[in-house]
């Protein structure tokens, strides 16, 4: 049984009793008798105690076997022959199992609250160190993803948890496996599951967000109606760009600020992306978006932007497939966006823009507006 000792002789797990100590001489008499009597036994018992002591082990079970309290080598597939009255055992499945974190609340970098859980799957890769050193294995694997989630999620802010799920998960998997490798067990898979954010963070986070993409989407789209309201003036210039501002402060005036939107906000939503859309643009971005806007009558107008094949499409009502993101708003409520009478981060997270699908896919909008400029 070497494989349960270390090259300097120390067994695998810590704390865990060495196996292969020496017995006694008088030990090993009593072992060997009982041993022998226990087959002659069987012999003369047989074949009634052949139901008894034979068992069948499949090509994804192990059998590990205590003989008179000592662990033996791993027995099967195929057919292991017990001893009775002196052999007890355990099975052990090799197949890949899978347990969920249940979703927990959590305070990130900057002091955003969110609820995050995550899936694991797992192996067994050695069955003996599997039933000696963890009495149960599922409970003691999940609470040690759930401290490895914890630590990581602590030292990072929202955004980054939210853009950077697979590299987390990742990390996850390297920490988890650090610890269970131990136990003879492997795990093969995390995947990190956000839940909902419960509270915004603290610090508004540097660099472009969500909002502020949603927000220049929204004005390219709109450019051919707001130029119309003008009576065919010029596009605005860079003082169009919205900005993301302090809760704590008062929005800044609008200085310099075109005519106001009188017309449904959704007009130019067709004409102002057609001549835009190409090859390169859907090999680039790869995802069909849908967007919901409630007018002021209580009916709601759909529009979709299709980069999945082709050239891409953009028109009215819902794509052919399942969009990966939908965005919904109100008419007033992206008026005021445009004008700067809304705070972003306040409508985002009070559920007036409201945002359902991928956070990573969303994001990819930002092609979009590039190839408006």
């Amino acid at each position: 049984m070497d494989w349960l000792l270390r090259p300097n002789g120390r067994c695998l797990a810590e704390n865990m009793p060495c196996e292969d100590a020496p017995q006694s001489w008088p030990s090993c008499l009593c072992h060997g008798l009982i041993s022998f009597l226990g087959f002659l036994l069987l012999l003369i018992t047989f074949p009634v105690s052949g139901w008894f002591a034979l068992k069948i082990v499949p090509a994804y079970e192990r059998m590990i076997v205590f003989r008179l309290g000592r662990i033996r080598t791993p027995q099967g597939p195929g057919m292991v022959l017990l001893l009775p009255f002196i052999d007890s055992f355990q099975r052990v499945d090799l197949r890949t199992r899978a347990f969920n974190v249940p979703p927990c609340k959590l305070a990130s970098k900057d002091g955003a609250v969110l609820s995050v859980g995550a899936d694991v799957q797992f192996r067994i890769w050695d069955p003996v160190l599997s039933v000696m050193t963890v009495k149960d294995l599922n409970t003691a694997t999940r609470m040690t993803a759930q401290n490895a989630m914890t630590k990581a999620l602590l030292k990072r802010p929202l955004r980054e948890i939210q853009m950077e799920k697979l590299k987390i998960s990742d990390q996850l998997l390297l920490e988890i496996n650090d610890v269970t490798r131990a136990w003879g067990l492997e795990v093969d898979r995390v995947e990190l599951a956000v839940e909902a954010v419960l509270q915004p963070p603290q610090d508004s986070p540097a660099g472009p967000s969500l909002d502020s993409t949603l927000q220049q989407l929204a004005l390219h789209f709109l450019g051919g109606s707001m130029s119309s309201v003008a009576g065919g003036a010029s596009p605005l210039g860079p003082a169009d760009t919205l900005e993301m501002v302090s809760e704590a402060e008062p929005p800044a005036p609008h200085v310099g600020a075109g005519p106001t939107l009188k017309q449904p906000v959704a007009e130019g939503l067709l004409t102002a992306l057609q001549p835009f859309l190409s090859e390169a643009l859907v090999s680039q971005v790869g995802a069909c978006y849908q967007f919901n806007v409630t007018l002021p009558s209580g009916t709601q107008s759909t529009y979709f932007l299709d980069l999945t094949t082709g050239q891409g499409s953009v028109g009215h009502g819902v794509p052919n497939g399942i969009p990966d993101v939908v965005v919904e708003m109100a008419e007033a409520d992206l008026r005021a966006l445009l004008c700067r009478e809304l705070r972003p981060l306040g409508a985002y997270m009070s559920g007036r823009l409201k945002v359902k699908g991928d956070l990573a896919v969303a994001m990819k909008l930002e092609a979009v507006l590039r190839a408006l400029k």
